[in-house]
C-alpha cells in the first residue's frame, strides 16, 4: 500500500505545482476509487474562490455530486498536505472513507507563517474525524515525501 500511496501523493504534488503555476496556492488533491482508478482531481482555486478554494474541498464537493455515499465510503482522497478542518469536514460530509496526506498542517504552518492567505489552524484532521459518527481512516504524513511537498511551497508564502 505504501508504494501506491506515494505514487498517488506524487500526483497531488504535480497538481499542486500546476496550481501554483496558474497563480493559485500550491495544493493538489485526487479521489481514488476502490479499484485504484483516479476519479477526480483538483488543484487549489484561490483566484476564483479565495479562502475556500482548497483542493480537498473542491474534490469532496464534486465527489458528493457525482457519487453515492456508499461508493465514496470505499474511496480515498489523497492530498499533498493534511486537510484543514474545513476540508476534513467536507471529506466527512461527502462520505469519503479514507484520507491520505503527504505533509502535516503543522509543517505547513512553518512554511506559511502568518501569511493572511493561509492562516493555518492547529487542528489535526484526525481530531475532526474522531468527532464524527462514522469512521474516516487516515494515513500520513510520509517522511519520504514531505520535502517534495514542502519544495512546492518554497518562496511562495513570503
Amino acid at each position: 500500500m505504501k508504494e501506491t500511496d506515494l505514487k498517488h501523493l506524487r500526483e497531488t504534488i504535480r497538481i499542486a505545482r500546476q496550481s501554483r503555476d496558474a497563480g493559485n496556492h500550491p495544493f493538489g488533491a485526487i479521489l481514488v476509487g476502490p479499484e485504484g482508478e483516479v476519479l477526480l482531481r483538483s488543484g487549489n482555486s484561490y483566484l476564483a474562490d479565495k479562502g475556500v478554494g482548497h483542493a480537498e474541498l473542491n474534490v469532496a464537493r464534486e465527489a458528493s455530486r457525482r457519487f453515492a455515499p456508499e461508493f465514496l465510503a470505499k474511496c480515498t482522497l489523497y492530498t499533498s498536505v493534511e486537510p484543514c478542518c474545513m476540508c476534513a469536514g467536507a471529506c466527512y460530509w461527502a462520505g469519503i472513507g479514507a484520507v491520505v496526506y503527504g505533509m502535516t498542517e503543522k509543517r505547513l504552518a512553518v512554511l506559511t507563517g502568518d501569511n493572511p492567505e493561509n492562516l493555518t489552524l492547529d487542528l489535526p484532521c484526525e481530531t475532526v474525524f474522531a468527532a464524527g459518527q462514522r469512521p474516516v481512516t487516515t494515513r500520513g504524513p510520509f517522511a519520504e515525501i514531505e520535502d517534495e511537498v514542502a519544495a512546492g511551497h518554497s518562496g511562495f508564502w513570503r
